[in-house]
């Protein structure tokens, strides 16, 4: 590596001759703890971009939503945020297990802002803060290697119409998405029994 630059990296620089540009940019912008600015930044995101891959280079990326505050900043150097229901494919959390280093980005579409954190991640299924979080699966915790705002100029503009009533909440039942009906006998037995019940209530 030279400085936070890869070889790859250096390469494309210099075709385009902004290796100056880039490390000035790195050296002003780019650091391996999280300040307070991006506490406040982080603090207040409700959705970010979370990329992994496996120990192969297989990658994936996805979106993560919640409420906004759902990625706690810790300290300094670390954040953790919750895992809810989804499709059952846990490729995010798949990949961690094999290759932790994660990237992710939040975007301010309001504010047109956007910062990046890349990291090394770990999963813990019996986490302390899962108290805090009602309806999530498990914690993800991501210890910062590199923290620094992204150019915003591409940035669209766009205004929050409506949250997600899937954000699973305190005292609050958490509906269903309807494809779950399509895969009724593909269900988790947990949430098949879950299911049932409710439905027996309804007949009622």
């Amino acid at each position: 590596m030279d400085g936070p630059f890869h070889p790859g990296e250096r390469e494309v620089q210099a075709r385009f001759d902004s290796q100056r540009l880039a490390d000035r940019i790195a050296e002003v912008t780019m650091h391996d703890t999280i300040s307070e600015r991006d506490r406040a930044f982080i603090g207040r995101m409700d959705m970010f971009f979370l990329a992994t891959s496996d120990e192969l280079g297989n990658l994936d990326c996805s979106y993560k939503g919640g409420d906004p505050g759902f990625v706690r900043v810790l300290d300094e150097t670390t954040i953790a945020f919750p895992n809810y229901d989804g499709n059952g494919m846990f490729m995010s959390a798949g990949n961690i297990l094999r290759h932790p280093q994660v990237g992710l980005l939040f975007i301010d579409w309001e504010h047109q802002w956007r910062m990046r954190l890349n990291g090394t991640a770990s999963i813990d299924f019996d986490d302390p803060l899962l108290a805090e979080f009602p309806g999530a699966q498990f914690i993800t915790r991501v210890r910062a290697a590199q923290v620094f705002p992204n150019c915003p100029r591409y940035i669209h503009r766009m205004q929050l119409v409506e949250r997600s009533v899937f954000v699973p909440r305190a005292a609050c039942e958490t509906p269903d998405p309807e494809w779950k009906d399509h895969f009724e006998d593909a269900l988790p037995e947990v949430q098949r029994q879950r299911r049932a019940a409710e439905a027996e209530r309804r007949d009622q």
